[in-house]
């Protein structure tokens, strides 16, 4: 019997998901992707004239390793992907939701540093990663790879609160977002504070373990009575800190919130949440306080992105869930040494901040292009990165406090910790305008940095 076209159609599209799928060596199981239909054409990129290095993430580590790989062997061929169009920065976001500084100073074009660092930006979303055929899946095609880093940044664990109830987890993450993930997130923050009126109840909370940003919480706390000292607004921000004080420059923070917010701003340190109403607006702690609010900033503990788990390179910790599993001295991954894991994924204890994880991207591009050119990396090639952070705590005038320090590891306890860290707590007279400026500049730096 002769086939109908649309009977030739279907055999022709189930033929070329089975010759995909049975072109995988013997034993070796295809990846999800072409079961699920993923389109399985190449990418639309140029074909590569070296060695490729292929990014996922376009974050501060991201954009780091791109323009640094290209800087270090023009010849290696360097995509850079992310899922979204523009890049917002997290970092200076605080400004922005206070409106003491315009949107457009955190927004930024990727083609902007893809253009001005020579490299290949594709805007497309990972599905799959077959770390055996060295492929990566998007909705754009597939890429191959020489070498592959994974800088995707973080998620939000909500599991402490919710125990799994995703209808919970959904009406926080939508009524209530973290603001720790730049984008959607940071306009519905601004909506919040322009929104504020007398008798408005804002909780900001601050999560245990090693999260993105260890001063954004407080900073961000004084930058909402700033704008409600600054707009007459009658109302309170409390803090409620799973930590049992503040994580970073305490000494400055605990200043502000006494000189300038003692009306303004309720700091409860050791509290831990047992539940969440959003419904209600209303939290409960461990010690039968109740809290009744109107607007938050619900910030959860944080984990590696879950791009980690579908790669098959993530570990699980007790505090970070999805952590990578790789070498601390070099970034690799622990038996695949062509994936290098950077940025907020990496398990070492540095900070989860944008100026680190600059810092660390050069080194880490530095180290790409010694292994692409033969070299073995070692504990002998690794180098600290440097933690530099302003912390606004007002907006008008604008005065900020900072942070500076390198990293060791203690053979003892086998771990990284803080070297040579020193910082600027006064931000009252000359020393904290001055870190106002030191805050807009030390922005501008990073950004040029990435892009230009």
């Amino acid at each position: 019997m002769a086939l109908s076209r649309r009977d030739a159609m279907k055999f022709t599209g189930l033929a070329a998901v089975t010759a995909a799928v049975s072109g995988y060596a013997k034993g070796t199981e295809a990846p999800q992707s072409a079961a699920k239909g993923i389109l399985l054409s190449p990418a639309p990129v140029p074909a590569a004239k070296g060695a490729r290095v292929v990014i996922v993430g376009a974050g501060p580590s991201g954009l780091t390793i791109a323009k640094y790989i290209k800087k270090g062997n023009p010849k290696v061929d360097v995509v850079l992907m992310d899922k979204r169009s523009v890049f917002m920065s997290g970092f200076i976001s605080n400004l922005v939701a206070t409106g003491v500084l315009p949107l457009e100073f955190i927004t930024h074009d990727f083609l902007e540093g893809a253009r001005n660092g020579s490299y290949t930006f594709l805007q497309a979303t990972v599905h799959d990663i077959d770390r055996t055929s060295k492929t990566v899946y998007t909705n754009e095609g597939t890429l191959k790879y020489d070498v592959l880093v994974l800088a995707p940044g973080i998620d939000y664990d909500y599991s402490k609160w919710t125990k799994g109830d995703l209808e919970l987890e959904t009406a926080l993450k939508t009524k209530f977002p973290g603001a720790f993930i730049a984008g959607s997130e940071t306009l519905s923050l601004k909506s919040k504070i322009d929104n504020l009126e007398n008798g408005s109840v804002f909780v900001q909370t601050v999560p245990g373990g090693n999260y993105r940003c260890l001063p954004g919480p407080y900073e961000r706390s004084c930058l909402i009575a700033d704008y409600m000292k600054r707009n007459k607004i009658k109302g309170k921000v409390v803090i409620l800190d799973e930590n049992p004080n503040i994580t970073i420059k305490a000494d400055g923070f605990h200043s502000a919130f006494e000189k300038l917010y003692g009306d303004y701003i309720t700091y409860m340190p050791s509290t831990t949440i047992t539940s969440i109403d959003p419904h209600k607006q209303k939290i409960v702690t461990e010690l039968g306080e109740e809290i009744d609010f109107t607007d938050a900033s619900l910030y959860s503990r944080v984990r590696g992105n879950k791009l980690l788990e579908i790669a098959g390179v993530a570990k699980d910790s007790v505090f970070n869930k999805g952590e990578a599993n790789i070498d601390p001295f070099t970034y690799q991954v622990i038996g695949d040494l062509n994936v290098f894991c950077t940025g907020d994924v990496r398990p070492m204890g540095f900070s989860k901040s944008a100026n680190t994880a600059n810092t660390e991207g050069k080194i880490v591009a530095a180290n790409i292009v010694k292994y692409l050119g033969g070299e073995e990396l070692s504990r002998k090639t690794w180098k600290s990165p440097l933690t530099v952070c302003y912390s606004g705590v007002s907006g008008d005038p604008l005065r900020a406090i900072s942070v500076h320090a390198e990293y060791s590891y203690d053979e003892t306890k086998k771990s990284f910790g803080f070297a040579n860290a020193g910082t600027m707590e006064k931000w009252d007279g000359a020393d904290g305008l001055a870190g106002g400026k030191g805050l807009i500049e030390w922005g501008n730096g990073l950004y040029r940095d990435f892009f230009n």
